[in-house]
């Protein structure tokens, strides 16, 4: 188990140096940088002349080092991740875009993970109830609405909700985590509520396909696990069938689902990402997309790495508890 543990924990290591690189060196494919931004800024704003706007730029560029090869600033980055543990400098924030990522990372986590487990829960719960009646009533009305939801895009969803929130329910401060007056104010239950008032547009947006998903593989699951040889003899035996669903039916049918998992928390922070862009929320959404838009690429690359490294351990749990579950993957 040890060996498989160190193999995985290697594998992934690997994997994030990959995605580092990858997505480093993509974020500079675009013409210009993030002083060719700040140029047109400077004449649309500052009214500033043609040459002198570049002169400006070209000391922002040797400020910030812009001026140098790819490779080079990519190098930089990785020393100051690796030995400093920091991710460079926002342009656009003027601070260190660690800082601004710390802030608004367990934001995002709580966002992401109480989907996953509204998703995960929901799915589950409804995949063992329809299975056993395959091509029923509820079988049929559920994948139906399966179907839907996982066709229509989040952000559709979420301008829709936004709209309904906004314009039917008028209900303000909607691209906040709090109302003004909770914001500063102690822990309790009011601004609790208020909280969850503010966030379960998110939540439930970024985990409605994924209840649909989860609902749709357990039921594959499940209905090849009821087909079994075993299953067939437990009944035989004269088995209660309540005894042999949540004994053995449900406890085998779990275990492509905990692969799965690993699968389905990359589409929860997708999710998560498109509906509070949309709604404005402040996660890590937002400012990843500013950061691409402005090309402020520590902050975007930052923002993508701490991404792809949540993942990257989603996975690696998965697999690990699967490890757990099932012997004959660990010695695989």
């Amino acid at each position: 188990m040890l060996n498989y543990i160190i193999r995985r924990l290697l594998i992934s290591v690997v994997v994030l140096i990959a995605i580092a690189t990858t997505s480093f060196f993509v974020i500079q494919l675009p013409p210009g940088d993030f002083a060719s931004t700040y140029k047109q800024f400077l004449i649309q704003t500052g009214g500033l002349t043609e040459d002198r706007a570049e002169e400006m730029t070209q000391l922002v560029r040797r400020q910030y080092g812009l001026d140098q090869p790819v490779h080079m600033q990519f190098f930089t980055w990785v020393k100051g991740i690796v030995t400093e543990g920091k991710f460079g400098y926002s342009f656009a924030y003027r601070r260190d875009a660690g800082e601004i990522i710390l802030d608004r990372f367990p934001k995002t986590l709580m966002l992401a993970l109480l989907a996953h487990s509204l998703s995960t829960v929901l799915g589950i719960v409804l995949g063992i109830y329809v299975a056993p009646r395959q091509y029923g009533w509820a079988d049929n009305i559920l994948s139906v609405i399966a179907f839907i939801l996982t066709s229509i895009p989040r952000f559709f969803i979420a301008l829709v909700v936004l709209y309904l929130l906004v314009f039917t329910f008028r209900q303000s401060h909607v691209t906040s985590f709090f109302s003004p007056e909770y914001v500063v104010a102690p822990w309790s239950w009011a601004k609790f509520l208020d909280l969850v008032k503010h966030i379960w547009p998110v939540v439930v947006i970024a985990g409605l396909g994924g209840v649909a998903r989860n609902m749709r593989v357990m039921r594959g699951n499940l209905l090849d696990v009821l087909n079994a040889q075993y299953v067939t003899t437990a009944r035989a035996k004269g088995l209660r069938e309540i005894t042999v669903m949540n004994k053995h039916a449900v406890p085998n049918a779990l275990h492509p689902m905990v692969a799965y998992q690993g699968t389905v928390l990359p589409y929860m922070l997708q999710g998560e990402l498109e509906v509070t862009i949309v709604m404005g929320i402040p996660t890590l959404g937002p400012i990843l997309y500013q950061a691409l838009a402005t090309q402020d690429v520590y902050l975007s690359g930052g923002a993508l790495l701490v991404i792809a490294a949540l993942i990257v351990l989603g996975n690696l749990l998965s697999d690990l508890f699967l490890a757990v579950l099932d012997p004959r993957i660990r010695y695989s």
